[in-house]
């Protein structure tokens, strides 16, 4: 009897581990990221078995409300728009900075790439980064058009479920300064949802 209780509590602490450890998005459904814009909602499904460390960071920070008043700083006609900044680009925040917005994340640290397959055509939501490959942090950004040149540079880890129309009516920014946006567009809210 002393043995099969050991056993018993035994699997149950490892059972209890296994919960405690599983990750973020470790929930019956895929989680989808609900950006409700001024004109709508746009559904967007994560991805986590492409890029499950970038997924993971987009739901703490949703979760935590960071991208709620965040602004839509880079739309350009063709291409992209580019969100994220939760600390230059969050309005109502003590440091949103329009003219620095882009140049912010958030106080985690960066995640490293994890480059896929998956080409990014229209509706496809990549990590944003500088230069360096592995400094995607908060921002991201929805193709409006083909961008497949961005292929194997840039992390997918979600697409465009619905409200793309939302996306492709984003204020947008002259090419000549690189899409920043004078009057943007911005996230009133999001939410995590699993569909």
């Amino acid at each position: 009897m002393t043995a099969f209780t050991r056993r018993l509590f035994g699997a149950l602490v490892i059972g209890a581990t296994a919960l405690t450890a599983a990750p973020a998005f470790a929930q019956s459904g895929a989680p989808h990221l609900m950006l409700t814009l001024e004109a709508g909602v746009v559904d967007i499904e994560l991805l986590p078995a492409l890029a499950p460390k970038h997924v993971e960071r987009i739901i703490a920070l949703t979760e935590q409300g960071a991208y709620d008043g965040v602004v839509f700083h880079r739309v350009i006609d063709g291409f992209m728009a580019q969100t994220g900044d939760v600390k230059f680009g969050k309005t109502g925040a003590a440091d949103f900075d329009l003219s620095r917005a882009g140049m912010g994340g958030s106080d985690l640290p960066d995640v490293e790439a994890e480059f896929n397959a998956e080409s990014f055509q229209p509706g496809a939501v990549g990590a944003a980064r500088s230069q360096d490959p592995n400094s995607f942090n908060s921002q991201f950004f929805v193709v409006t058009a083909d961008a497949s040149f961005l292929d194997g540079q840039y992390t997918v880890f979600g697409t465009v479920i619905s409200g793309m129309d939302l996306i492709n009516g984003l204020e947008k920014g002259p090419k000549e300064q690189n899409g920043a946006v004078a009057n943007p567009d911005k996230i009133v809210a999001a939410k995590i949802e699993y569909k």
